[in-house]
């Protein structure tokens, strides 16, 4: 499956099966002059734009809150909720049919234990109290007058992508696979400033955060991750949705979702860990000895091609652009490699500016598809060294009995119909 040699004035091949160099594609003026490009229909000029219906009367009033076009219907979260249940569950963010690095807030991925609460703020409270000098008590308009800070981030559940955990390779689309994964610029009050100014005392190592659900849903978390945490009013600049922790939230960045705690109503500071239900039970990664790993936090380097991606299926040959998203909570990614022939050759990707620590990240590559089968990966390496393991090699150090921190290379298998499925290569 390796890489013919190109003809005069073709880009060269930067890696097997059709991957191309984007740079010397783009001097090359490729995409429109070469053989198999994007178009082989002729352009004719003026004669070619009609006057269509919406060109000849007035459009749509002025609304309140601006929509999406009526052609977008199909970019939507999905969503399942626990049997007996209305609220408890997942929406997942449909990642295939979104592009850049930020999650709009209307598709940004929830995870409830009992529900959406409706919080009235002026009633809501956040409390600081446990091993601190003066227990504090906050309501919306105090914490709107502290100096505020802005940071964009991902917010990950443990538990996305852990049907590829499965013996056989899960027949799902990206946003089934893939969507409790999304990111958004928040804004908020740094945590350390609140923590500062109740005086924690020395011996307090650990935070437990809870929230106003009716599940009061509850973590304890290391005080060293309180540096960069943000008590969260804002998302992408306006107030947080309540799916997403209206009135505030906690945003930890780089840690597992279920660790950002919505509806933040109270943090307590402690010696140790609290072990509450929902880190006993839950978000613990069971091994194949039948040890288990405990407070897995950050989320490991991981990256992931959404376009081409199952249900995405190419349509004819000639130029395509590999597009993905890469990601660690370890910190900067630095590096995404991209392969067409499940990992015998590899080359580089752009990385879309800006690449920020513990934010989405957008690769993309040119790719030349001629019509035979291809297996297309990505592998991520990040600012700390870490480098994304292929399945196998996940299998083999954790095992298959969890469903928490899966990080494994994703391959997507194309076929000569240019249908694209989920595989493990």
């Amino acid at each position: 499956m390796g890489s013919k040699r190109p003809a005069a004035g073709e880009p060269e091949t930067a890696a097997g099966n059709g991957l191309l160099d984007r740079r010397a594609l783009l001097a090359a003026g490729a995409f429109l002059g070469a053989a198999g490009a994007i178009s082989s229909r002729p352009v004719f000029g003026a004669a070619e734009l009609k006057v269509e219906p919406w060109m000849t009367e007035p459009g749509a009033p002025f609304s309140g809150y601006g929509q999406p076009s009526r052609y977008e219907a199909k970019v939507v979260r999905t969503f399942a909720s626990a049997p007996g249940t209305t609220g408890t569950g997942a929406s997942r963010t449909p990642l295939q049919r979104l592009n850049g690095t930020i999650t709009p807030n209307g598709l940004h991925f929830e995870r409830h234990h009992s529900g959406i609460p409706e919080i009235d703020p002026d009633a809501h409270r956040l409390l600081i109290h446990g091993l601190v000098k003066r227990p504090l008590v906050f309501t919306l308009e105090a914490l709107a007058r502290y100096p505020t800070e802005t940071r964009i981030a991902f917010i990950e559940c443990g538990g996305n992508t852990g049907a590829l955990y499965q013996k056989e390779p899960a027949q799902l689309d990206l946003q089934a696979s893939h969507g409790l994964l999304s990111c958004a610029e928040w804004t908020g009050v740094r945590l350390a400033l609140l923590l500062d100014e109740a005086g924690v005392e020395a011996q307090a190592q650990w935070l437990v955060a809870e929230g106003a659900d009716a599940a009061s849903m509850s973590r304890s978390v290391p005080m060293k991750a309180g540096e960069e945490a943000l008590v969260a009013l804002y998302q992408n600049g306006e107030r947080v949705r309540p799916s997403n922790g209206y009135p505030l939230r906690l945003v930890l960045p780089g840690y597992e979702g279920n660790m950002n705690v919505k509806w933040l109503r109270r943090i307590k500071a402690t010696a140790s860990p609290t072990m509450t239900k929902d880190e006993t039970s839950k978000y613990t990664i069971l091994l194949s000895n039948g040890k288990s790993l405990q407070f897995v936090f950050p989320i490991e380097t991981k990256s992931v091609i959404t376009q081409p991606s199952p249900g995405l299926n190419l349509r004819g040959l000639g130029f395509y652009e590999i597009s993905g998203l890469a990601w660690s909570g370890y910190g900067k990614i630095t590096r995404v490699d991209v392969s067409a022939d499940g990992g015998k050759s590899w080359t580089a990707a752009a990385l879309q500016e800006p690449v920020l620590p513990k934010a989405l990240t957008r690769f993309r590559v040119p790719w030349r598809w001629e019509g035979g089968p291809a297996v297309l990966q990505s592998r991520a390496t990040d600012s700390s060294g870490q480098v994304q393991p292929t399945r196998a090699a996940l299998i083999a150090e954790r095992g298959a009995r969890t469903i928490y921190h899966f990080n494994g290379i994703t391959s997507w298998a194309v076929d000569e119909h240019g249908q694209v499925r989920h595989v493990y290569a």
